[in-house]
């Protein structure tokens, strides 16, 4: 049992189990689904299509982290993947076409690759800040969606595009098969390969890692490269779902939301050691915690207050120190037994 509890996954599952069985109770409605033509509906389906674009975001983000680094530019290449496959689209004589869909993706996703690769370029060679070298692309992102856009919000009518957010696949979303194929690919990749263990290498000591003969370069411009292909995959995701390419709405603070899925399942942003697993459920505990904002009517302007202290409740709870020094006050408050005379 003392195995179970100091297991880093027990928590997080525990939080997000909390959060839908307190759902439940408030709104029995909450874990029903129907089946209508075929495809299933409901609270939970809801999460799993909705939680795509953050998932993407935050496993390239767990990545990063995992190297001791920071993307705060995820948001911003969501804006400018968007753009550039709207803006395609919108330009192209048949919009319903597969294939000019399929390209329009493609160029997408490959800018982002770019912008991703930039990143990298500036973290591991010039050997900037993470903080400082995202922060640039964070700021000047948007203003290229806005310029690839021409500063409007650039809308259009395709069948094919459509279905990437708001189709259905044996009777669930395809945005959540998206997810399952990103969960699937970063998990072989990073805990089937040694590649995973040396990206936890380099995060944990940088220096020893090279002394080691570990490319560390190498692996952490491959780090931000990967962010930026899952962050331009988020980005189309987006898109489809409003069939929309709004520069300065796309990906509003995606990144911080990534980056407490990151924290709540369990990787330390100090880098290192990380978890695939804990991410999945620190992305579905942040938008089942969105979900509950939205079915309490909480105003907008007052939703983010809200998810921060659901978040604090959270990683205090999830806090060894904290749990330890409860347990102690729980001893010392616990009555002696009285000593039998000899």
């Amino acid at each position: 049992m003392k195995k179970i509890l100091r297991h880093r996954m027990f928590w997080p599952v525990i939080a997000l189990l909390a959060l839908i069985v307190l759902n439940t109770i408030a709104r029995p409605s909450f874990i029903s689904i129907t089946v209508q033509n075929g495809q299933l509906y409901g609270a939970l389906i809801d999460i799993l299509r909705n939680s795509a674009p953050l998932m993407l975001v935050s496993l390239g983000m767990m990545i990063v982290i995992a190297t001791r680094g920071i993307d705060l530019s995820v948001g911003a290449i969501m804006a400018v993947s968007g753009a550039v496959a709207l803006t395609i689209i919108a330009d192209s004589p048949s919009p319903d076409d597969l294939g000019t869909v399929l390209v329009a993706i493609l160029v997408g996703v490959l800018v982002s690759l770019l912008l991703g690769i930039w990143n990298g370029f500036l973290v591991a060679v010039v050997g900037v800040q993470p903080i400082i070298a995202t922060l640039v692309l964070m700021l000047a992102g948007r203003g290229v969606a806005l310029l690839i856009t021409g500063g409007f919000i650039t809308t259009i009518n395709s069948a094919p595009y459509k279905f990437m957010a708001q189709g259905y696949v044996i009777g669930l979303p395809f945005a959540f098969f998206v997810s399952i194929a990103a969960i699937v690919i970063v998990a072989l990749i990073e805990r089937r390969t040694a590649l995973g263990v040396l990206t936890e290498a380099v995060g944990i000591n940088p220096e020893a890692s090279r002394l080691a003969g570990v490319r560390a370069r190498g692996i952490i411009w491959g780090a931000y490269a990967a962010s930026g292909v899952l962050a331009g995959f988020a980005g189309i995701l987006y898109t489809s779902n409003i069939m929309a390419a709004d520069a300065n709405a796309a990906g509003l603070y995606i990144e911080l939301y990534a980056i407490l899925a990151v924290v709540l399942g369990g990787t330390s942003l100090a880098g290192g050691k990380f978890t695939v697993a804990g991410t999945v459920v620190g992305v579905f505990t942040i938008e089942t915690l969105r979900s509950t904002i939205l079915f309490l009517g909480v105003p907008s302007a007052v939703a983010p207050l809200f998810l921060a202290i659901v978040v604090v409740i959270v990683v205090l709870v999830q806090s060894q120190r904290l749990r330890g020094a409860v347990a102690k006050l729980a001893q010392a408050l616990r009555p002696k037994k009285p000593e039998v005379a000899r």
